[in-house]
């Protein structure tokens, strides 16, 4: 906790870095949509709370940056009723003020400037990953057996020194890391490994350990094992742009599926909600990571996207999802859900939005041994 304080300016750096960052291409993922099909933006702020410094562009947008650093938002005519005067009156629009409202637009358009935000946030983490295979390759290790650790779930099943494992149920195996994955975050789920022996291929069935490991970073964490170390050292994948791309697509693919299943594990009990973190947690990360260089940090700015953008999408009330499964409503039953309906799923959404962030800095401070001691 000491040397968290003693360093906290580079925490607090990079995690404003990166958090400004995603949430940016968060915004201007809404702002370029809502643009496009001829909504008018009034605000695209990068914090909440009272103004530090601003301009207005051109076409009237507001941009700024808010005293709390902790988000974003992107307002538009006609989200709210902006008709309402002083006397609590309202008037009709003007035929200008209809052709640039976000509620008169059709459902397509509007779904299509809700759902930009996470998909922005999906091209970014993309293009980094991209950029960073294209410059500086993907480090991986050969899905070939080294170590057969003594009494676990690997000498039981017979795996020896030598063996590839080329798939796991089913599904084809590149590298070390895809099998650390897979086992990892299985949590004792049972597996079939096809595995190379002799120039010869065999099934084994396996059902790994399930151990808590802590991180570099402090936190605790419930991981399958095998037992099982490669046999070779890292060496370093290049790929032309077609083929960075592609792999930054199925890296953005596969993270997203790990986080949901994360999460699923926490809902049926498989894995302890003691793992959520907030922003405590990534601030730690953050600085722990910049202390490693610059590149890492961009990497780790492409995790949060995608993270945020996945967020996004979950059909709760004030995020991105919960207005598009209004939409849907809207799309199967022909009008909107009633106003009244909306609102109490509003503050359902609110509260467990604030619940959950709560919950989350609660897991945040037991990292550190004080805090831990106050909460126990």
């Amino acid at each position: 906790m000491i040397e968290f304080f003693t360093q906290a300016p580079i925490y607090v750096l990079a995690f404003l870095a990166v958090i400004t960052v995603v949430v940016f291409v968060h915004e201007l993922g809404h702002f370029m949509v809502a643009r496009a099909v001829g909504v008018r933006v009034e605000v695209f702020s990068i914090g909440f709370g009272k103004e530090l410094f601003g301009f207005n562009d051109r076409r009237g947008t507001r941009w700024k940056f808010g005293l709390l650093p902790l988000g974003g938002y992107v307002k538009m005519f006609g989200e709210s009723d902006d008709t309402v005067q002083p006397d609590g009156t309202t008037r009709p629009l003007t035929e200008t003020e209809r052709a640039g409202s976000f509620a008169h637009k059709s459902l397509a358009r509007r779904s299509a400037v809700v759902v930009a935000g996470p998909v922005a946030n999906y091209i970014f983490a993309i293009l980094v990953l991209g950029i960073l295979y294209l410059s500086y390759g993907q480090p991986f290790t050969a899905p070939v057996v080294g170590e057969v650790q003594a009494d676990s779930v690997a000498a039981e099943i017979g795996l020896q020194t030598g063996d590839r494992i080329v798939a796991i149920d089913g599904n084809a195996v590149e590298s070390f890391q895809d099998v650390a994955e897979t086992v990892q975050f299985g949590l004792g789920v049972p597996l079939e490994l096809t595995i190379e022996r002799d120039g010869e291929s065999q099934t084994i069935p396996a059902v790994p350990s399930v151990v808590e490991i802590t991180d570099n970073f402090g936190n605790v964490h419930r991981v399958g094992r095998l037992g099982i170390g490669p046999a070779g050292e890292t060496e370093t994948r290049t790929f032309g742009p077609l083929a960075a791309f592609g792999a930054a697509t199925a890296e953005s693919w596969n993270t997203s599926g790990r986080i949901l299943e994360s999460l699923w594990q926490i809902i049926e009990g498989t894995r302890s909600a003691d793992e959520l973190g907030g922003v405590i947690r990534i601030g730690k990360m953050a600085g722990d990571i910049a202390k490693e260089g610059i590149v890492q940090l961009i990497g780790f700015a492409a995790f949060i996207s995608i993270m945020l953008g996945l967020f996004n999408l979950f059909p709760i009330p004030m995020l991105d999802g919960g207005h598009l499964a209004f939409y849907a409503y809207e799309a199967v039953r022909g009008r909107p859900m009633a106003i009244r309906a909306q609102e109490w799923a509003f503050r359902v959404g609110l509260v467990f939005l604030v619940g959950l962030t709560l919950f989350a800095i609660r897991n945040d401070l037991k990292l550190f041994d004080f805090f831990k001691n106050l909460l126990t």
